[in-house]
């Protein structure tokens, strides 16, 4: 990639440090989309041990670029997401990765068609990571900051994703267990 092609991409990108997302920090600022995917991509890497079998680069990875297409569109939550939100998100991802040449184009390409299938071990670790990241920064975030459907859907959200795998299912359970402590504080 030549230097220009290379400034140009980690311009548009640069938008994720910038884009908020609905989760807040312990600081009390709102997480952005790069610090979601940063975190995400960490916690990948620590549980590699748990998955020798995968190709643990690869959901690295996934992680890192998943949210490419929010560099153009910002973040909408899981639970606002519609149908044409994602269309629009998937055309900014084509359009993010117009910028790069064939050969990345078309990993990185390769990459968001197996999220989207989501049939790999692979990038159903991602999936599953994903969903985790999103209820972790809620449970450290200050509970002013919930939304009222956020009592219940902290208590379900992602169980689906994690079901494949044990260590997902037991990552999960501890999450709730942690969502529920933090509800039961405020009562």
């Amino acid at each position: 990639m030549n230097p220009r092609e290379y400034i140009k991409f980690l311009n548009v990108i640069e938008k994720l440090k910038c884009n908020t997302r609905h989760s807040w920090t312990t600081a009390g600022t709102q997480e952005s989309v790069a610090e979601h995917s940063w975190r995400l991509a960490v916690m990948a890497l620590l549980c590699a041990d748990e998955y020798p079998e995968l190709d643990m680069n690869k959901v690295i990875k996934m992680c890192l670029i998943h949210d490419f297409g929010e560099a153009l569109t910002g973040d909408i939550p899981a639970f606002l997401k519609t149908d044409a939100d994602e269309v629009e998100e998937a055309n900014a991802i084509e359009r993010l990765l117009s910028l790069l040449p064939d050969a990345e184009r078309k990993e990185l390409s390769d990459l968001f068609f197996e999220m989207a299938e989501r049939k790999t071990p692979e990038a159903k670790l991602f999936k599953a990571l994903d969903n985790m990241e999103a209820l972790v920064s809620h449970n450290e975030a200050d509970i002013s900051t919930w939304l009222p459907l956020e009592y219940t859907e902290n208590l379900v959200y992602g169980v689906e994703n994690c079901a494949w795998s044990d260590w997902t299912r037991a990552l999960r359970e501890e999450l709730r267990r942690n969502s529920v402590q933090k509800i039961e504080s405020e009562l």
